[in-house]
């Protein structure tokens, strides 16, 4: 029997930020959680810090949920996940729905990519899809499929096409632990839009330390 293969880590988003094409929105919005520990919640999700974490402490599903104020655009979700330190607290299987409110939440469509690994298949004939240097199975009811995770899981937000979605909300659900653990951890969530290109002209992005001290008006 063909052991899968770990799910690779994703490049740090602070990586993403500093080419300047996206840019973190997660405090626009309202976090709510469908349990937690005490000490254990939104904050932990938020601080910035990969040693804490959010750990529910109810049934299954668990689910964080981000709601906007208004309609969003959202082009990638990052999460934190570190198996060496969570082991069964570590989600295996995560769902990731967009809506308007709780009512019409539907599975964010993960495109397939052709397979990795030399052609072998991951979980349940699932095949794996690269997004910002990293990888999650995806299998067929568009659920994500994670071996053994230790570093940033990158989820595209986009439709076919590669266009970002708009929402008001976004929803994660741990459907299952490794191990078959009960309770879950994530120790970092986070949510980036698409920085608008100026319509006065295309310019080359300011992507050093010296010039980015000097990219706005003071």
């Amino acid at each position: 029997m063909t052991t899968p293969n770990k799910t690779p880590p994703g490049a740090d988003p602070k990586q993403l930020e500093r080419t300047g094409t996206v840019r973190e929105i997660g405090s626009q919005a309202v976090w709510s959680l469908s349990s937690c520990k005490p000490g254990f919640g939104v904050d932990q999700l938020r601080d910035d810090n990969l040693e804490t974490y959010w750990q529910s402490d109810g049934s299954q599903p668990h689910l964080v949920n981000i709601q906007f104020r208004r309609k969003t655009t959202v082009k990638t979700l990052c999460i934190y996940a570190d198996y060496k330190s969570d082991e069964s607290y570590t989600p295996s299987k995560i769902s990731v729905r967009v809506g308007n409110n709780f009512h019409n939440l539907q599975e964010i469509r993960v495109p397939l990519k052709p397979t990795l690994s030399h052609g072998r298949a991951g979980p349940g004939g699932s095949h794996p899809i690269m997004n910002e240097r990293g990888a999650a199975w995806a299998v067929p009811s568009k659920q994500l499929e994670l071996v053994e995770p230790s570093g940033w899981i990158h989820v595209p937000l986009t439709d076919n096409h590669k266009k970002p979605t708009r929402t008001f909300m976004i929803q994660i659900a741990v459907l299952a632990n490794h191990q078959n653990g009960r309770d879950t951890h994530m120790r970092q969530i986070k949510i980036y839009t698409p920085v608008e290109e100026s319509s006065i002209g295309k310019f080359p992005r300011c992507t050093t330390i010296d010039f980015m001290m000097y990219r706005s008006i003071r």
